[in-house]
């Protein structure tokens, strides 16, 4: 048994200016920028709502979501299992790519316990 929840949602910038592009999404979603390192740049919090970071990329620019566990493993096996394929391994993540063509990565729990707001699997 393990859990997940949606966790994230990063905005892919390919080859962008990412100062320009955090300055940008921070301007247009009202949440300052907070910290930037290496081709990331995040976003201020927002109680309730998920993690927003601005990221610079190689590929086509697009928004993605990342879906925290508790169980990296199982997560992405149970995705498998509706279809989903690995695309790249990263550190301690997943990039996934959906049926559907969208990518997402599977992270580890980023923003503390999973409780009852997350799915049981």
């Amino acid at each position: 048994m393990h859990k997940s929840r949606l966790c994230s949602l990063g905005i892919d910038c390919q080859d962008a200016d990412l100062a320009v592009a955090a300055r940008f999404w921070s301007a247009a979603l009202g949440r300052d920028v907070t910290e930037t390192e290496g081709n990331y740049a995040m976003l201020a919090d927002r109680a309730g709502q998920p993690i927003v970071f601005v990221q610079r990329v190689d590929h086509p620019s697009r928004v993605h979501l990342d879906i925290e566990t508790d169980d990296v493993a199982a997560e992405v096996a149970r995705l498998e299992g509706h279809g989903a394929k690995r695309v790249k391994q990263v550190g301690t993540w997943w990039v996934m790519e959906a049926p559907t063509g969208h990518r997402f990565c599977v992270v580890r729990t980023q923003r503390g316990p999973l409780g009852v707001d997350a799915n049981v699997w």
